[in-house]
């Protein structure tokens, strides 16, 4: 009788996908430390470059009246065990090695469609690509 194993699956970052990654270091006003970011390039690219190109999330409450933040829905604090609107932050694209950074797969999963389609209409409203 022939054994067979599992392949394990390597996960690879997806387009709509919620990732941790570590933005340190850090100049300016740009974000610090570990913190959910949202996933703009397709799959094959993250894989074949090791980058991936996508938003910054927060729970900064200040950013409830910034333009070119988009609610997307609210998410449970641990430490407070409170839940806090969850932002994208659209005005700072980034691009990260995942790789090298450690990324991993956050809780929330996958951005829906809807909300999705807003991020990207209000980061067009920034760079114009449309």
């Amino acid at each position: 009788m022939v054994k067979l194993r599992a392949v394990k699956s390597i996960w690879i970052p997806e387009r709509q996908d919620i990732i941790w990654i570590d933005c340190n270091p850090q100049i300016g006003q740009e974000m610090r430390d570990v913190h959910p970011f949202l996933v703009l390039s397709p799959g094959i690219f993250n894989d074949k470059t090791s980058l991936v190109i996508g938003l910054p999330m927060t729970t900064a409450a200040y950013n409830a009246d910034n333009p070119f933040a988009v609610a997307v829905g609210q998410v449970k604090k641990v430490q407070a065990d409170v839940k806090k609107t969850s932002y994208v932050l659209c005005h700072q694209p980034k691009s990260f090695d995942w790789r090298m950074r450690g990324a991993s797969s956050h809780p929330l999963g996958k951005l829906n469609d809807t909300l999705f389609a807003d991020v990207c209409d209000r980061l067009n409203q920034i760079i114009q690509i449309k």
